[in-house]
C-alpha cells in the first residue's frame, strides 16, 4: 500500500524510466509502421523490433518490481494501491500529468477517477 506522498515520490523518482518507456513505445510504433508499409525503416529491421520490445518489457517489469500497476502503455497509466478515508483506492498517474493528482476506488476503475 502506498500513501499519496509515496506514490508521488515514486513517480518523480522513476520519471526517467517512464520517459524511456514513452520513447521506446514511439520508436517501436514507427519501426513497425515503416516495416509494414515499406518493408524497410531507418530505425532498423526485425532484430531492432525485438530489441525495442525487450527493452520496453524491461521497463514495465522494473515498474512492476516497485508494486506499481501498469494499466496501459499507450498512454502510460500507472496505479498505486493505497487507502483514502478508510477505503482501498488506487492513486492514479496518467501520461501528461505533472504529478499523481487522481485516485479511484478499485471497483470503479478509470471512469471513477476523482481529483486528490
Amino acid at each position: 500500500m502506498f500513501t499519496l506522498a509515496q506514490a508521488r515520490h515514486l513517480v518523480a523518482t522513476l520519471r526517467p524510466r517512464v520517459d524511456e518507456l514513452i520513447r521506446l513505445r514511439a520508436d517501436l510504433a514507427e519501426l513497425r509502421a515503416d516495416l509494414a508499409d515499406h518493408g524497410v525503416s531507418s530505425l532498423g529491421g526485425l532484430a531492432e523490433v525485438k530489441g525495442l520490445e525487450a527493452r520496453l518489457h524491461g521497463v514495465v517489469d522494473e515498474l512492476h518490481q516497485h508494486e506499481i500497476q501498469v494499466k496501459s502503455i499507450a498512454p502510460v497509466l500507472l496505479d498505486f494501491p493505497g487507502e483514502r478515508d478508510g477505503r482501498v483506492v488506487l492513486w492514479c498517474w496518467l501520461e501528461g500529468d505533472s504529478d499523481v493528482r487522481w485516485y479511484h476506488r478499485i471497483e470503479c476503475g478509470f471512469a471513477g477517477r476523482r481529483p486528490v
